[in-house]
């Protein structure tokens, strides 16, 4: 098999074959978000299964098309569809896209998904700005050997998450009215949710929001040195004394409403990035 380094630029050769420009922003939209991408224009869009090397997403509700073209007058690529280790793929595979990114030409990357909300200030629909994670999927994308043409043996995670993104995203919230969240997102494997006691253990551990995604994907956008802002939409209420079952239809019906105001603030980001 070829190598890491040779698949992401097998990957990458054909992408620019297909495209026009150097994007500056990649962006990964999670469950029921992927609409921003109708707001990418004067571009295209290639279906997963048609990239070498790309995994092809299982979920229904992520479409599996990279698109790029302008957002705010930036170029951009988007990725209307993630992987997941609950798929079945590796963590190599779930975060291939990101490396792909990088050798794209991007400085930074803008990662979405959607997420139970278990700190009790938080309520569905509400848009959390990622600002720390935890990680308790009992593995690393990184595990394995290193190629220093990639990224350092041992990346320092001390700020997985742009404190400048950070703060130029609060700005642009206040600006906007757009009522945001900060908080810390925990990665678990899934796909079945928590229990009652798992919620309690993951507050107590200091969580803010639970999911499936986003975190292996921060740590190899942090080991190929991509600047990193993280979003999460609260999709269902996760306080073990009032807990009911998860409805997926519900989930994806509040992403789908919760998308306008989050498409907004990503675009305003996006226009403000330097």
């Amino acid at each position: 098999m070829a190598s890491l380094k040779e698949r992401i630029k097998e990957s990458a050769n054909y992408i620019k074959s297909q495209i026009k420009g150097r994007p500056e922003t990649g962006i990964i939209l999670g469950t029921g978000l992927g609409a921003l991408g109708a707001q990418i224009i004067d571009g295209g869009e290639i279906s997963y299964d048609k990239i070498p090397n790309f995994p092809v997403s299982t979920v229904t509700s992520h479409q599996g098309i990279l698109k790029w073209g302008n957002l705010s007058g930036k170029p951009v690529v988007a990725m209307e569809g993630r992987f997941h280790f609950y798929e079945g793929y590796s963590l190599e595979e779930v975060t291939f896209c990101v490396r792909v990114i990088k050798a794209l030409g991007a400085a930074s990357l803008v990662v979405s998904n959607a997420c139970g909300g278990m700190n009790p200030l938080f309520d569905t629909g509400d848009i959390m700005i990622i600002t720390d994670h935890i990680n308790l999927m009992g593995v690393n994308p990184l595990i394995g050997p290193n190629d220093d043409d990639l990224g350092p043996r041992f990346p320092d995670m001390c700020e997985p998450y742009s404190n400048e993104l950070i703060k130029l995203t609060e700005q642009i919230a206040v600006e906007e009215k757009i009522p945001v969240k900060k908080g810390v997102y925990v990665a678990v494997t899934g796909p079945c949710l928590e229990t009652r006691a798992e919620y309690r253990f993951l507050r107590m551990i200091g969580a803010d929001v639970v999911g499936m995604s986003t975190v292996p994907e921060v740590i190899v956008a942090v080991h190929c040195g991509l600047k990193v802002l993280g979003l999460s939409c609260v999709t269902d209420i996760c306080l073990p004394d009032a807990l009911k079952p998860a409805d997926i239809n519900e989930i994806i019906k509040v992403a789908n409403e919760a998308e306008p105001k989050l498409a907004k603030l990503v675009a305003k980001v996006i226009e403000k990035i330097k």
